[in-house]
């Protein structure tokens, strides 16, 4: 099925693509250089655990900010190498360092989502997407897309950022007000979607409990869980942007 307004082709039930991305293709790691690619929040969540390291050394070190397809709230990008050839810094001579906690981009590729955001509903459909520096296509097995989604782990991904969508699409009615990018709002609402570690302390080791009702026992599972306060996140920026979160202010 082709997608009308882009021209992309999406696939539909059980239709195939043929696919194959491993040393024996003659771009291995092509990709990997010279990238420009958006990390979501449970990327970082799952690179910043791979390496050991707090939310604010990885932001600092791998990533940058850029205003991109939504004007009015800015992307995390990865942070390419500054050495010849723009390598992604967890590229080594036997591939991907990080291969298990790889960010979406990578994993899903050749698949796409498009997201339909309509009446406040949101769906999501695959695309194939073909570049030329890549020649895995055609080569290998036959796919479905949700074959290629199981062989390459995504479902967890696909879970956790299916509530990102919900927060890209709050951000993109311009929520700031007369004050626009200026809100001192938009910085509290990019640490606590992007920040998990500060969020943490911020949720714990402030008057946070005091000043919205949040029942114990999510704030007790979050405690230990990234994951979880990164949506406790997404719920407080909700609440505090709109109103229509779940948690309310006490008093």
């Amino acid at each position: 099925m082709t997608d009308i307004k882009t021209g992309r082709h999406i696939l539909v039930a059980e239709e195939t693509f043929q696919f194959a991305c491993n040393d024996q293709v003659d771009c291995f790691t092509n990709c990997c250089h010279n990238a420009d690619m958006y990390l979501y929040p449970y990327d970082i969540i799952r690179m910043k655990n791979r390496l050991g390291m707090s939310s604010d050394e990885f932001l600092e070190k791998h990533t940058y900010s850029d205003y991109r397809d939504n004007e009015f709230f800015p992307s995390v990008m990865l942070k390419m190498s500054q050495i010849e050839g723009l390598p992604c810094p967890f590229l080594t001579g036997q591939g991907c360092s990080v291969y298990e906690d790889r960010p979406f981009s990578c994993r899903a590729y050749p698949l796409e989502p498009a997201v339909s955001r309509v009446g406040g509903y949101y769906q999501v459909a695959y695309f194939i997407s073909v570049h030329d520096h890549c020649h895995g296509h055609g080569q290998g097995r036959e796919w479905t897309a949700e074959e290629w989604i199981r062989d390459q782990k995504m479902g967890g991904y696909n879970v956790m950022n299916s509530h990102w969508v919900e927060m890209d699409t709050l951000f993109r009615s311009n929520p700031w007000g007369p004050q626009g990018l200026q809100n001192p709002a938009l910085k509290m609402a990019s640490m606590a979607c992007f920040n998990v570690d500060r969020f943490r302390d911020f949720v714990l080791n402030s008057s946070f409990s005091k000043r919205f009702d949040v029942p114990q026992e999510r704030l007790d599972t979050a405690r230990d869980s990234d994951p979880d306060m990164m949506l406790l996140g997404f719920d407080f920026v909700k609440s505090f942007l709109t109103g229509q979160g779940p948690f309310r202010p006490k008093g």
